[in-house]
């Protein structure tokens, strides 16, 4: 191995292309730069247990080792390519996929690479504090992992930015580093990455929702017709699944210690420092929805032209029966003159409600995950997804008042109840209440359960963080 392949590990011939060498070990320092000034802050001189990827195997992506987080070795990674690959959908089906871009689709596969490129630096910049109040050694362990993994995402995308765009790709690879999470002057491209994710309720729900909603848009991107892009996130996907599990498992654990205190005959959890269900459910409607938002309008002309295109395709494309999507509709209901009338979309207008419609469908296999906890501890209580209409900010339902069960309702009743569906001072206040870091091995804070199993066969009380 090289010098060089050493510092980036890869499997894209780094050391045999001077141009790519050249402009990525001139944005390295950058990186680093903003990875010391926005990345975990506190942590940066600590020992973590981490996973590496230093190649596609198994044995390479499952690399184990105490890494400080500087030093971490960002690698770019693409799948294995498919021997004479094809389009799989759209008006070019059939055709060869393309290794460069094709001239006439370079401004639209550009942005499609920025915006998902700009959700990975975002999210480590949201959760930068969350360091500083972790519930015990594994989970601050786990927040570092997802921290770095989110790293060499955008080091993924920045690949495929100074590869196949040139001048133009450069300075939007710089332009990643320039914007930041919730800042005024420069914010993140999509709102849910300019939310406050400050605490671990809200970590955990976001890697629940949040980076759901990355692995449908990675998904849609495997499919595109663009060879480089749909190698890259199909890599991507291996390590989405980590960060889902950690907010899966987290939101769990909290909602199984509840279930304990609530089985216990405590009336209100909160006298037993543990969260109660309603204010946990007020944080699911707020980062379903927002995350709902994520996949764009529901009636849209840029999916259509997208998917017509082969630029992105539905989750799983292989899997339907017509990859044409001409003939079809899609049966929405939308506001018309103040009520919800049912409308015919054509089909590829309504790509983006169609992963969408998957991606409910995935976050309601993890509610049913909860509510079985509540159930096994002989309780009666249910978590629930709002409906998809409700406190949305972009498409069709964006400027309407919907309540949780999808029912349009007036500015009145919005400013009355809304206090009984979205977290409220209160609750933010008592979540920062609870926010005490422990950092002993083995030990839990009082508001979550413990794992069923540590990290790669250590135990739980293992020293996943080692603290000065």
């Amino acid at each position: 191995m090289s010098e060089l392949d050493s510092r980036i590990p890869n499997n894209v011939a780094l050391s045999q292309d001077p141009r790519l060498q050249r402009a990525l070990l001139r944005w390295q320092p950058a990186f680093l730069n903003w990875w010391s000034e926005m990345g975990p802050e506190g942590f940066q001189g600590d020992d973590v247990f981490l996973r590496t990827a230093i190649s596609v195997e198994p044995s390479g992506w499952s690399h184990f080792d105490y890494v400080r987080m500087p030093d971490y070795r960002w690698g770019i990674f693409l799948a294995p390519p498919e021997q004479d690959r094809r389009i799989g959908f759209g008006d070019l089906a059939g055709q060869p996929v393309w290794r460069e871009v094709p001239g006439e689709f370079r401004t639209d596969l550009r942005r499609l690479i920025v915006t998902q490129g700009d959700t990975e630096p975002a999210s480590v910049e949201q959760q930068r504090q969350l360091g500083k109040t972790a519930p015990s050694l594994y989970d601050l362990r786990n927040l570092f992992q997802v921290n770095v993994e989110e790293g060499r995402h955008l080091w993924a995308m920045v690949y495929l930015l100074h590869s196949h765009f040139g001048r133009d790709g450069r300075e939007e690879a710089d332009a990643l580093l320039e914007r930041h999470s919730g800042d005024a002057d420069r914010p993140r491209i999509l709102q849910a990455f300019n939310e406050p994710c400050d605490d671990w309720l809200n970590f955990y729900l976001f890697t629940m929702f949040t980076d759901r909603d990355g692995k449908y848009q990675l998904l849609a991107l495997a499919e595109s017709a663009f060879d480089p892009l749909s190698r890259t996130t199909r890599f991507m996907l291996t390590e989405e699944a980590f960060h889902m599990s950690v907010g899966e498992t987290g939101v769990g654990r909290i909602v199984e210690r509840t279930a304990e205190v609530m089985a216990a005959g405590e009336d209100d959890p909160r006298e037993a420092g543990v969260f109660d269900l309603p204010l946990i459910q007020r944080h699911i409607n707020f980062w379903f929805s927002a995350s709902l938002d994520l996949f764009g309008g529901e009636v849209s002309s840029n999916a259509a032209h997208y998917f017509a295109n082969g630029l992105k395709g539905r989750a799983r494309e292989s899997r339907r029966q017509d990859h044409a999507a001409l003939d079809g509709v899609y049966l929405m209901e939308l506001p018309e003159d103040g009520a919800l009338r049912e409308r015919d979309v054509p089909l590829r207008n309504a790509m983006n409600e169609i992963l969408r419609d998957d991606y409910v469908r995935d976050c309601e296999r993890g509610l049913a995950r909860w509510n079985r906890i509540l159930e096994a501890a002989g309780l009666g209580e249910r978590l629930t997804l709002p409906n998809r209409r409700f406190h949305r900010q972009i498409g069709a339902y964006s400027g309407h008042r919907f309540d949780p069960e999808g029912r349009l309702i007036d500015e009145g009743v919005w400013q009355r109840k809304s206090g009984e569906w979205l977290p409220t001072a209160d609750d933010r206040e008592y979540v920062r209440h609870l926010m005490v870091p422990v950092y002993e091995p083995g030990k839990m804070a009082t508001w979550i359960a413990p794992p069923r199993s540590g990290v790669d066969g250590k135990p739980i009380g293992y020293e996943y963080v080692k603290r000065p």
